[in-house]
């Protein structure tokens, strides 16, 4: 299994905290089967964001711009901030318990993965899947570099909007549409108007297009139109793909600018015009006015222009998306660039069919229709980038020695400059020691590196991993298009190159919201460490680290708003145990998962209660004990037996929840076992026999097994705790205890089989219905400290043998004294508590001498009229629906029980007061 690489820049967040507490979980389980697992750590090294991180240290520090450096030297910054900032990730991985193979660690930038990449470039060239092509590109001006689909963030605008953009001194407006009119040549007063939300490409424009059957333009088919701005003719152009029943009808075309446009100018033979530069600056082709102007300046220009000229046709308000780089926050241009492309229709293909016939398992299934539309739309990846930082592309320009007169580039591919001489003197006919050859300045997308990860870092192409030794496991969260972009071309890239597929199985877990619901943001300031939820955090040192991101002042001041208020007193220390558990415990195949720190704490209780557990258990056993082997235990008594029974039910559930991945059954298993089975029931039951003496070796051996079975059960989730608990415990006799609990064997259904007594289980939790009751009617009556005497009767025999067993436990878990049974017929005893169990069961308690009628009524009724006031209240409002109605039914259900047990507590305290009971006829 391998980690998605974050990014070298990156910290991780909550979301992350989740992917690694599941890989851990499944990783440590493995390990504890017995099977032989390999967990890959390692980082991406980022090409975007670490040479802006680098670059902006650069300027803060020294006041010096990257092209004031040579390639070589800005390399050696990066290399320089990488060794001393980008450690981050990894000490956040170890804070989180992940048992990584750390020896293997591996980034994208090291020898390995470049010999990888450059081997891939290579092959893909080879097999016609790779080429060089002049068409449009998602460009970012910020960063004057290509960026991906992924990386171009689509932001809705509901109608005008202002925003703050890179190289802009003031705000843009978006979320408008601009009408302009182009005249028709040669009649005066003519003109077809067209909408446009991006009047800045107005001097791009080559045509007008109509649909070909709009009867408002039927009679101006082949005529001619002036330019607004140039008065250059331009044809009107007819096309099906211009939608009449949209604005106008007409729209201008703009091919070196928009794919659509691009398609249609192809359709008709138009030549492209580049009017935006590669710093979003306006070209020479739009002439002095505008050349150099900031495109969002020339805009200005360019409106005020038409408006002079009186063919500004008005400005209203336009719900549209706006494509924003996610890197830089700058509006994303379209641009016609000369890069290298893969081509992915075929491979995609083949990743869409791996789903389809099952050898690639997406879970949750209900994913498969993403997966398969997402493939089915894959276009052609562009994968050159005008950076520095990455791995440049292994693609050189024969600049010299090639056919004068072939107009075309002569570009070359090899694994190195010499092989690439060789391709090009074959290629010219040249002695290649006469070519000269410039290598592509371009760097790889990080994704292409990315993608070979599980390739490279297993070290092809050296050799190829034999993937099916392994259980091959990628983890993603679900909503992530980044995760589910990198998984897409690993696929692609993977089984072209290698002939397999580097997963069987993808996971795709929940995405982490906030406890409001909310998608974690920086802007909304509810994104969280998880060493902060681990160590805890001062509010002051929360507060200090927006002000150390990059949010504008705007976003700082609500983010830091909502934070205080999210967490007024800073964020508790709950443990790596605690956030492991806790986020585990949902159910992650599912919906999203609404995570609260106060879930965290509360799991931190849960630690500190089975950490007491073991204290006691420690206690009893002593440091004379000697543990039996499991497989020779025999119960004593029945108790024993029902917890035994429930830890082999522990034991088959964990199991169940790990092949199935689903952690939330393992989570809720083992919360159950340890907290309702173990410390809640058979500790307290057990004291009574555990200070008897001399004591009964039985529960002492069930409390060691309970011990180690229940902490190698919780390892994987748990393993900090499990390790400090389970090192302290005995060791048995006569085999060599595994050194660590890691690699200890974790325990098996089949292996625990003959515990399991389902009818046991099933008649011990009618005992604890019993006792559950005895604690009510202890509460009701307020009996703090005294144990009375209990009843049972029956006229079922069967039910009275049912409890025969249990009298001494029933007695203990209800904080009673001795219980005993009254014969089925005799008449019930005076002035006792009497409560149903069921339908033929009673329970009596003992109050005679033990509670006072005139002191304890005007208690029931004062907390009598405090929940008939909650009942009247309830009653009076509004009719609900859905959920809230059957929550306020639920409400109103539970205060008339609470109301109706009060008023037969209260006929009982008179009776007592009026009556006086026989002593005789109370005996057990």
């Amino acid at each position: 299994m391998c980690i998605p690489p974050p990014n070298v820049t990156g910290s991780l967040h909550i979301g992350h905290a989740l992917t690694v507490a599941i890989q851990d979980a499944l990783v440590r389980w493995h390990r504890m089967r017995g099977d032989q697992v390999l967990w890959v750590p390692g980082t991406d090294h980022a090409g975007i964001a670490t040479q802006a991180v680098v670059e902006k240290q650069m300027w803060k520090e020294r006041g010096v711009r990257r092209h004031e450096l040579s390639r070589e030297d800005f390399l050696r910054e990066v290399w320089q901030w990488k060794e001393a900032k980008g450690g981050e990730i990894c000490e956040q991985l170890r804070a989180l318990g992940a048992s990584l193979d750390w020896d293997r660690e591996c980034f994208t930038m090291d020898a390995g993965s470049s010999v990888a990449v450059t081997e891939a470039f290579v092959r893909l060239y080879e097999a016609g899947l790779l080429y060089r092509n002049h068409q449009l590109v998602n460009w970012s001006c910020a960063l004057r570099s290509a960026i991906s689909d992924i990386e171009v963030e689509s932001r809705p605008l509901s109608g005008r909007t202002e925003l703050l953009l890179p190289g802009c001194p003031t705000p843009v407006s978006f979320g408008f549409l601009l009408s302009v009119a182009f005249p028709v040549d040669g009649e005066p007063d003519a003109e077809v108007v067209v909408g446009t939300t991006r009047p800045e490409t107005l001097p791009g424009d080559v045509a007008v297009a109509v649909h070909p059957e709009d009867s408002r333009y039927t009679h101006l088919h082949g005529h001619w139109l002036r330019h607004p701005l140039t008065g250059q003719l331009l044809p009107l152009i007819t096309d099906s793909a211009v939608q009449p029943h949209v604005g106008t009808g007409a729209v201008k075309v703009t091919p070196a600018h928009s794919p659509a446009d691009a398609e249609m100018g192809a359709r008709h033979g138009l030549s492209p015009l580049s009017v935006i530069a590669e710093d979003g600056t306006m070209t020479s082709l739009c002439g002095d006015w505008l050349q150099g102007l900031h495109r969002f300046v020339a805009r200005e220009k360019i409106m005020s222009a038409l408006r002079e000229r009186g063919l500004f046709r008005g400005l209203r308000e336009h719900p549209m998306v706006l494509r924003l780089c996610s890197r830089s926050g700058d509006v994303v241009e379209y641009l016609l660039k000369s890069q290298w492309f893969v081509r992915c229709r075929e491979m995609g293909d083949r990743a869409a069919k791996a789903v389809e016939s099952g050898a690639l398992e997406l879970s949750p299934s209900f994913h498969q229709k993403n997966w398969q539309h997402w493939f089915s739309h894959i276009g052609d990846w562009c994968i050159s980038r005008q950076l520095w930082w990455g791995h440049q592309i292994p693609a050189y320009l024969v600049t010299e020695g090639h056919a004068k007169g072939d107009r075309e580039e002569c570009w070359v591919v090899g694994r190195s400059e010499a092989e690439a001489r060789e391709v090009a003197a074959e290629l010219t006919g040249r002695p290649g020691a006469e070519l000269v050859l410039d290598r592509d300045p371009d760097v790889l997308d990080t994704w292409f590196s990315s993608a070979l990860f599980p390739f490279s870092a297993l070290g092809w192409p050296q050799k190829t991993p034999d993937l099916a030794r392994f259980y091959p496991l990628s983890l993603l969260e679900t909503g992530n298009d980044l995760l589910l972009f990198w998984v897409g071309r690993m696929i692609m890239l993977g089984t072209q190159l290698t002939g397999q597929l580097p997963f069987s199985k993808v996971l795709l877990h929940s995405m982490v919201r906030d406890r409001q619901g909310r998608k974690m943001s920086k802007s909304l300031g509810n994104v969280l460490d998880p060493r902060d939820i681990i160590s805890g955090v001062e509010l002051q040192e929360l507060q200090a680290k927006l002000r150390d991101g990059s949010l504008d002042p705007s976003e700082l001041a609500i983010a830091a708003a909502a934070q205080k208020k999210d967490f007024p007193h800073g964020i508790p220390e709950c443990g790596t145990d605690a956030l492991r558990f806790t986020l585990c415990s949902h159910g992650v195949l599912g919906g999203d998962l609404h995570l609260s720190v106060s879930e965290v704490l509360s799991c931190r209780h849960f630690c500190n209660k089975i950490w007491n557990a073991l204290r006691f258990i420690l206690k009893v056993l002593g440091e004379k004990f000697v543990p039996q082997p499991a497989e020779e235990l025999s119960p004593s008594c029945p108790v024993d037996a029902w917890i035994l029974s429930r830890l082999a039910l522990a034991a088959w559930e964990c199991e169940r929840g790990f092949l199935t991945r689903e952690l939330s059954l393992v989570t809720h298993a083992l919360h159950h076992f340890w907290l309702h089975s173990l410390c809640d029931v058979y500790l307290e039951a057990v004291k009574p026999v555990l200070s008897r003496s001399p004591r009964s070796s039985g529960p002492s051996q069930v409390l060691f097994s309970c011990a180690d079975l229940g902490l190698r059960l919780l390892a994987p989730l748990m393993p900090f705790l499990a390790e400090e608990l389970w090192q302290r415990l005995p060791q048995r006799p006569g085999c060599t205890a595994a050194p660590s609990i890691t690699i200890a064997p974790y325990p098996s259904a089949h292996s625990l089989e003959h515990w399991r007594q389902p009818e046991l289980e099933q008649r011990f939790s009618r005992v604890q219905e019993a006792a559950q009751t005895l604690r009510a009617l202890r509460a009701t009556y307020q009996l703090t400290t005294a144990r009375p005497r209990v009843l049972l009767q029956s006229p079922e025999p069967g039910e009275q043998g049912l409890f025969q067993s249990f009298l001494e436990p029933l007695g203990t878990l209800g904080h009673c004294g001795a219980v005993g049974f009254l014969p089925p017929g005799t008449a019930a005893p005076t002035g006792w508590a009497q409560a149903a169990l069921s339908g033929t069961l009673q329970v009596y308690m003992e109050l005679q001498g033990l509670v006072d009628p005139q002191t304890h009524l005007p208690l029931l009724a004062a907390r009598r009229h405090k929940l008939q006031k909650q009942l009247d209240s309830l009653l009076a409002q509004a009719p609900l629906e859905g959920v809230a109605e059957t929550q306020m039914q639920q409400r109103l259900s539970s205060l008339q029980l609470e109301l109706s047990k009060l008023d037969r507590a209260a006929s009982h305290l008179r009776q007592l007061m009026e009556e006086s009971p026989d002593p005789g006829e109370l005996k057990p």
